[in-house]
């Protein structure tokens, strides 16, 4: 029979692999985002993925509220 705290121990677990899950999903997204949206114009594609690459979910934070709505804005996808 599991206890209080054998219980609480498996919510926290299942909580950090939500987490887990749901960090390298966003990753991924803005990474993929990043790669295939993206205009060409100089260098900008390339040091963005490798921003999102380097630095994993602090530069898809990054991306996603400093680049992506300028991109957004300026091509329209």
């Amino acid at each position: 029979m599991l206890g209080m705290a054998d219980g609480l121990e498996m919510v926290l677990w299942l909580g950090f692999i939500g987490g887990v899950v749901f960090v390298t999903t966003f990753w991924v997204w803005m990474l993929v985002d990043c790669a295939m949206k993206e205009t060409k114009q100089g260098n900008d594609k390339l040091t963005w993925v490798l921003v999102i690459l380097f630095t994993h979910w602090i530069g898809a934070v990054i991306y996603f509220f400093v680049r992506r709505p300028q991109r957004i804005r300026e091509v329209g996808q």
